[in-house]
């Protein structure tokens, strides 16, 4: 698998693994992340594949998150990132209110293409506010892009 060289090398490498649980936990430990979910595109519903740091409770909460529903169907229905700079404040209504239960604040969630399609969601999360740059942004989706590669593979 030839994987972009501007992406982290333990992401490159997790991506060479093959494992949607290590690349996670690379991609989070690269953002200084606390938490995080990788979702599979399945007809209108995301279907966990790994989580990090999630509580248990809230897991079977997004085990099938349908399109349109929470930040991570708010990103597959868009095709676009969403992001909160502070989930616990948020009143925006684009997370469901069992997501402040994670403890997290700053989060993210972009969609993961795979030629030209929509495959899946990675989402991310910080314990602190943050607000993500267009360059953090970019090296999400284009991580995303070579996970929906290795989930295609598996």
């Amino acid at each position: 698998m030839s994987t972009p060289a501007s992406l982290p090398a333990p992401v490159i490498q997790s991506l060479q693994l093959r494992s949607p649980a290590e690349v996670l936990a690379a991609t989070i430990a690269h953002f200084q992340c606390a938490a995080g979910t990788i979702h599979r595109l399945e007809g209108d519903l995301l279907h966990l594949v790994a989580s990090h740091n999630i509580p248990p409770q809230i897991q079977q909460i997004v085990q099938t998150v349908p399109v349109g529903k929470g930040i991570a169907g708010l990103a597959a229905q868009r095709e676009e990132p969403v992001t909160l700079c502070n989930l616990q404040t948020d009143n925006s209504g684009q997370a469901r209110p069992a997501a402040k239960q994670t403890g997290m604040e700053g989060s993210i969630a972009v969609p993961m293409h795979q030629d030209g399609r929509l495959a899946g969601v990675l989402g991310i999360a910080k314990p602190t506010a943050h607000q993500w740059t267009p360059d953090e942004t970019a090296l999400l989706l284009a991580i995303g892009a070579e996970l929906a590669k290795t989930l295609a593979a598996t």
